[in-house]
């Protein structure tokens, strides 16, 4: 039996709204399972704004499973959808591709290499597997097969029956087209992901086309599979259609009751699954907000199928940070994989738990993902030790795992931003990164890299994929002799008490204490002064010390973090580097 529907003891967006689809579930399918959806059509890679589309209701099913509610997430793959246009950097300076625009996504080819069977399901293969990976449960629908089949078949009767009632709602909206405002290209960091309004079918007309009236239903031709096509007479009688194609110039007459090569425009075919499959709840882009959107047309249309919009809100636009060294995503927008690659499964759940859906948020590829997890670990320290907001424990809660239990997770999980320096400095030697790792906290040592793995191999992903090669670290072989000679009495003094330090604190926490403690000592303070028994200028005698001591292990003002720089270099490289 379903737990009593209610909100925890959170202010968090996803109970908020379990709670209105649940009593809403319950007052329009009593005793059915709650439906919620997403659409997405694989035109091309599929990228993280278009995953919005799909982690917002995932978070609202989960939360509505925890309380014992039988769930479906419904996911449609717009399959069906005519290949627009070709995605750029996808194929190459293939211009071939061009010649498939107009056909069905599952009736063009996949770009060269791929195992797949057609384009569709090449990108649906990579979406399919993020989704595992972020252990989001849903139930796939091809659209292919629905309207290929004639499960919809009813449907497109009871549309084209009812085309003149479709075509007065349209008719509401249908304006004369506005000049096209010129737009500076964003770079792609820089550049917001949004899911294209009608999942990839914004620019499919609404069936209005044609001297022989209004018709909601666009047939592929029989001859080239294109959409190029004109229905140039309909009988509700017999169902006999006839259409032409403008492509090659094809044209036959058959039974709209017998023929499943062909699907409801955009517009009309949103609004009949709504209600074909009893959709609760459903977000959508902020691009639906505008008048004649697909979501606000799809409200009045619903009801011709005998169905009611769903509840949902409204999502905004997720931003990309870092991207322009990227080299991975083919399309040059990136994807859950790419995202993936470089975090943990956690960690992107939670980016996207965190901020209500109208609240536009940025996925970091650059330096700021060592920010982001440093704020992850220390929530998660918070929520382990009773002191996080029930809000931020809500979102903690919902980015481990689901209802189905914990997403696996690194035994181990030391700072991102140390185990970045370590893959840096150790370029890929497995043996060396675990000797520095161990060394982090030798009371507690780690004794196999898996320990830190799938964190470690994340962190050594972004290292290798996103940090240009001018900005990795490569130690010196040989001392820089000129420059050791050239220190005054003050920087020899300090390197000698780094290196009277060094075996008594060797280890991350004790190699930091030693490198900001020697200028304190040096001016006349004790190492463990903190900064309020300071004076100001003891920042900049830090600094000062900081940079000398790049110079000389690595060739450079800055670098990794000098605790972690000194465990991967080594005591005995430390020491002959600093001239010992």
């Amino acid at each position: 039996m379903p737990i009593v529907a209610q909100s925890t003891e959170t202010t968090d967006w996803v109970s908020r709204f379990a709670d209105e689809v649940i009593e809403e579930s319950e007052r329009r399918a009593p005793g059915k399972p709650v439906v919620v959806a997403s659409g997405l059509s694989p035109s091309g890679p599929i990228h993280l704004g278009n995953l919005r589309e799909v982690m917002t209701p995932h978070l609202v099913a989960d939360e509505i499973r925890r309380r014992g509610y039988e769930v479906r997430h419904l996911i449609s793959w717009d399959d069906y959808d005519r290949y627009r246009k070709v995605p750029a950097g996808v194929t190459g300076t293939d211009e071939s591709w061009a010649e498939h625009i107009g056909k069905p996504l599952t009736s063009v080819p996949a770009p060269k290499g791929s195992p797949h069977p057609n384009w569709a399901e090449h990108f649906k293969a990579a979406m399919i597997a993020s989704l595992a990976e972020l252990g989001v449960e849903f139930d796939g629908i091809s659209q292919t097969a629905q309207y290929t089949s004639g499960v919809y078949r009813e449907q497109i009767l009871h549309a084209m029956k009812h085309r003149g009632e479709i075509d007065a709602v349209l008719a509401q909206y249908r304006t004369k087209p506005k000049p096209a405002k010129k737009q500076q290209q964003k770079p792609v960091d820089e550049a917001e992901l949004e899911a294209e309004e009608g999942s990839g079918a914004a620019a499919e007309d609404d069936g209005s086309s044609g001297s022989s009236g209004y018709f909601p239903y666009k047939p592929y031709c029989g001859a080239c599979e294109k959409d190029f096509t004109t229905v140039t007479a309909y009988d509700d009688d017999t169902t006999e259609i006839t259409y032409v194609c403008t492509a090659c110039g094809f044209s036959e007459t058959v039974r709209l009751s017998e023929f499943n090569r062909g699907k409801l425009v955009w517009k009309v075919d949103w609004p009949m699954r709504w209600a074909y499959e009893g959709v609760i709840f459903e977000p959508s882009g902020v691009d639906h907000s505008s008048p004649g959107s697909s979501f606000q047309v799809g409200g009045q249309i619903v009801g011709i199928f005998g169905g009611k919009q769903p509840i949902g809100p409204m999502y905004a636009f997720v931003g990309i940070s870092g991207m322009a060294k990227m080299s991975s995503s083919k399309g040059g927008v990136p994807t859950p994989a790419d995202a993936l690659r470089i975090m943990e499964p956690q960690l992107l759940r939670w980016l996207y738990a965190r901020r209500r859906p109208n609240q536009s948020f940025k996925i970091a590829f650059d330096q700021e993902i060592q920010r982001l997890y440093d704020e992850w670990d220390k929530l998660a320290a918070k929520v382990a030790d009773g002191s996080a907001l029930p809000g931020d424990v809500a979102a903690y809660t919902r980015a481990v795992g689901t209802a189905s239990g914990a997403l696996p997770a690194t035994l181990r999980p030391l700072p991102y931003r140390t185990l970045a320096s370590v893959a840096d400095i150790t370029a890929g030697h497995r043996d060396q990164a675990l000797r520095i790792l161990s060394d982090l906290d030798p009371a507690d040592p780690l004794t196999s890299l898996d320990e830190a793995r799938p964190r470690y191999d994340r962190a050594e992903a972004w290292i290798n994929t996103h940090v240009p090669a001018d900005q990795r670290t490569i130690v010196r072989d040989e001392p820089d002799v000129e420059l050791l000679k050239s220190l005054d009495e003050q920087a020899q003094q300090s390197v000698r008490l780094l290196l009277d330090g060094l075996e008594e604190h060797w280890s991350l926490d004790g190699l930091t204490h030693l490198v900001y403690g020697v200028p304190k000592v040096q001016a006349g303070f004790s190492a463990d002064a903190t900064p309020k028994e300071l004076p100001p200028e003891i920042k900049t005698s830090q600094r000062s010390f900081f940079a000398l001591l790049y110079h000389l292990l690595v060739g450079r003002d800055t670098g990794p973090r000098l605790p972690t720089l000194l465990l991967a270099v080594g005591q005995d490289r430390v020491r002959r580097l600093l001239g010992e």
